[in-house]
């Protein structure tokens, strides 16, 4: 979803292999185990993560599946009413030493012409660290007309079980190159959900913005834990919420690229837009900073894992 209304190559690491490597090459987190609080700072591993490299052939990878991610298809929120879902957007191309998500939106500047792209985790993610390194783009790809509102995302999800589901828990990253809801310029949200309800359309929400260019790679960080929600770009204290907006459910770990509703310009030249996603981790019940995301990382492709997964449902 989003706060808009429309809207495995090798084989799996065995988890005590993966959590010796990590133990030795990153610092520990202090826990308190004694009020179910997570783990913060420097102190143990966390009993439990998730990693992915992204190592895929494509869309039809069978790993994929396997290890829990499905493509949206077919005509569904979030979007221009019209538009499409399809597979087709989501490739994996090299880079460097490594590949990347790469999800490709394609429009012609009408909504039957317009073709978006998502990436979903299965629903089992709640307290602990989310983090991801994505690369926003604020123009189409080569000399193409620019200007059509698009969101790129990574964002957390659990389904919305009915109209003000007060168990509804969303939390996103959004960024809209080309500016949108209500906003001209390019921009940067950060929102934490409590419920909604789709018509007549009432959101109960919290957000941070911040109009600038965010073109390039960034490095996302989403720590839950102690009734807050704290959003890092690069490092950098973005957002802090809590009260109602802190989630209460499982949530599945999303990436999506799609065109803001009335956002197309029209114009019928064809072009493509590109989000670029290097990892997906998730650290359950430990507060992890940023550098320490970074350094568990570092540790994972030191030893070459593509892939690990041990996290169980809250």
């Amino acid at each position: 979803m989003s706060r808009h209304p429309s809207r495995p190559r090798v084989a799996a690491v065995l988890a005590a292999g993966v959590g010796l490597f990590i133990s030795l090459l990153t610092a520990p987190a202090s826990a308190s185990p004694d009020r179910g609080e997570p783990q913060r700072g420097a102190g143990a591993t966390p009993a439990q993560a998730f990693f992915d490299d992204f190592s895929y052939t494509g869309a039809a990878d069978p790993h994929l599946a396997q290890r829990g991610w499905s493509i949206k298809t077919g005509t569904a929120r979030p979007g221009d009413p019209g538009a499409s879902w399809s597979a087709d957007g989501v490739t994996f191309p090299g880079n460097g030493n490594h590949h990347v998500l790469q999800l490709g939106s394609r429009t012609d500047g009408t909504p039957a012409g317009s073709v978006q792209a998502q990436l979903s985790q299965q629903q089992k993610f709640l307290t602990g660290t989310y983090a991801a390194r994505v690369r926003f783009s604020d123009a189409p790809l080569a000399d193409r007309p620019d200007g059509d509102q698009l969101v790129q995302s990574f964002f957390t999800l659990s389904p919305l079980a009915y109209a003000m589901d007060p168990d509804y828990s969303e939390l996103d990253f959004e960024y809209l190159p080309n500016g949108g809801w209500g906003i001209p310029a390019n921009t940067m949200w950060t929102t934490s959900w409590h419920t909604y309800q789709l018509s007549p359309w009432v959101a109960v929400n919290t957000h941070n913005q911040l109009s600038a260019s965010y073109a390039g790679w960034h490095d996302l960080t989403i720590q839950v834990g102690g009734g807050h929600v704290k959003y890092y770009v690069d490092g950098q204290l973005f957002a802090d919420h809590s009260g109602i907006y802190y989630p209460r459910k499982a949530m599945a770990i999303d990436f999506n690229q799609w065109f803001v509703p009335g956002g197309l310009v029209p114009d019928a030249t064809p072009r493509a837009y590109h989000e670029q996603i290097d990892y997906a981790y998730f650290a359950k019940d430990a507060l992890l900073t940023p550098q320490q995301v970074h350094a568990r990382i570092a540790a994972y492709r030191r030893a070459n894992v593509e892939f690990a997964d041990d996290v169980t449902s809250p």
